[in-house]
């Protein structure tokens, strides 16, 4: 997986611990940092793809240092790492900017290969957490435009959209469904376009708010 990443926590035992796992799996950290500050600065000196951002950090937090580096850099894909499932901090997060937002109790071949999922236009988030996100949208004039467009979606986007709810990565719906990754892809950007979604995270929030991840029927 050729992919540059920036770590950015504040306990260095951790970013150690997740460098040496990335370099197990042929991932390049190329640096790290203690707080959002130090991060904006070395994203700006090192040009990471991926930044593995903290939430809870002194002097500028994960969250405000996303927007900071989404501001200058939108190109560069930031993911929060975090022991945090405050459903304020996940929104905000989102909000911010981040592609994904994973909890630190993961297993480390299952972050290894979320990670791998966003070179595939995959957002990594925990599908324990989509319904947080949901609560946001239902609590915004949003949600009520996004249901008045459940039914411009064509039958597959129907189904690419409930396994995406059911937490599948772009292969696993690509199987699925005996198309290709590709045709999956293409599926995804059409739902985005007509449910007025900015990415795929929102779109599993808007899944799981409409019941998908265990029903058959939309």
């Amino acid at each position: 997986m050729s992919m540059k990443v920036l770590l950015v926590d504040d306990h260095a035992l951790f970013r150690d611990g997740i460098a040496s796992l990335l370099a197990a799996w042929g991932i390049e950290v190329v640096g790290q940092a203690s707080d959002g500050l130090e991060a904006l600065q070395k994203a700006r000196a090192l040009h990471p793809d991926l930044v593995l951002m903290d939430v809870k950090m002194p002097r500028c937090n994960g969250l405000e240092a996303t927007r900071l580096i989404k501001a200058e850099m939108p190109q560069v894909k930031i993911v929060m790492l975090t022991v945090s499932d405050e459903e304020q901090d996940l929104c905000e997060a989102i909000k911010a900017g981040a592609q994904g937002y994973l909890l630190k109790n993961l297993r480390g071949e299952e972050f290894v290969e979320m990670l791998a999922g966003i070179s595939r236009g995959e957002a990594p988030i925990s599908p324990i957490l989509a319904s947080k996100v949901l609560d946001e949208f239902a609590r915004s004039a949003k949600a009520a435009v996004l249901r008045s467009h459940k039914d411009e979606l064509s039958e597959r986007e129907k189904q690419v959209l409930r396994l995406i709810a059911q937490g599948s990565t772009n292969k696993n719906i690509a199987a699925s469904l005996y198309v290709s990754e590709h045709t999956v892809r293409y599926h995804i950007k059409n739902i985005l376009a007509k449910l007025h979604l900015r990415n795929r995270a929102h779109a599993a929030a808007y899944a799981a708010q409409q019941g998908l991840a265990g029903n058959s029927s939309f």
